[in-house]
């Protein structure tokens, strides 16, 4: 049985946003036809970089009424998860790596009890078979594209393979979850996503750094709509 087609989503990523102008920077691209607002959480420990936490997700919170999508890139997120859900996270995604120091299958339990969609995630360098044991349970897979901690990087196309398995494993099991792709996202690089299954692309730089928001965002919804989304 094929997976059916899936609506293209666009989720701009706050961490390139202007902070001394956010909230205009939330009604722009509100008014651009953003679907979700991507929130990179980073601790200067899971990854080499560190971003903001759950006050700054409450004030998007407050800012806007699209749904919240918060990434933790963070040691211990089954600690502070419930300071995210307090904030208004709509869904929450985790990483499967050892590293983040959790217990994988009790932090999706935890998510999906505070009625949140439930996310996992993957460095480039974990192999998807990693994430198997835990795919039944989650709403919405996270293929990075990129090493995670700092925007602006390469797109690495070689991740488009575990795209793919996604895609496979949902048909076969006749799972539900969304396809997201972070890293690199541009018109060229989101057509190619879409391409191999995705349906929910994150964006930073090639929103906020471009004159016309909703251009910027037509562009990643244009080509990749145009793409083959069933696998």
């Amino acid at each position: 049985m094929p997976d059916l087609p899936r609506p293209i989503l666009v989720a701009p990523s706050i961490l390139a946003a202007d902070f001394s102008k956010l909230p205009e920077e939330m009604r722009r691209v509100e008014a651009a036809g953003a679907d979700w607002i991507h929130c990179d959480i980073m601790d200067g420990h899971f990854v080499d970089n560190i971003s903001f936490g759950p006050a700054m997700v409450g004030m998007v919170r407050r800012l806007t009424k699209l749904p919240l999508d918060v990434h933790l890139m963070i040691e211990r997120p089954d600690h502070y998860l419930p300071r995210f859900i307090e904030a208004g996270a709509d869904s929450i995604t985790v990483h499967v790596e050892t590293e983040a120091q959790h217990d994988v299958g009790s932090t999706l339990r935890q998510i999906r009890e505070a009625n949140c969609h439930v996310g996992l995630t993957l460095n480039p360098a974990t192999d998807f078979e990693c994430l198997e044991p835990y795919l039944a349970q989650i709403d919405l897979l996270l293929v990075m594209t990129v090493h995670p901690g700092f925007g602006g990087q390469r797109f690495r196309d070689e991740q488009m393979e575990k795209i793919q398995r996604a895609c496979n494993w949902r048909r076969t099991n006749h799972a539900k979850f969304d396809i997201e792709v972070d890293g690199g996202i541009n018109a060229q690089t989101a057509a190619l996503a879409v391409q191999q299954g995705a349906n929910v692309l994150v964006a930073g730089t090639s929103i906020f750094r471009a004159a016309d928001y909703a251009q910027a965002i037509a562009s990643l919804r244009g080509p990749a709509a145009a793409s083959p989304v069933a696998r």
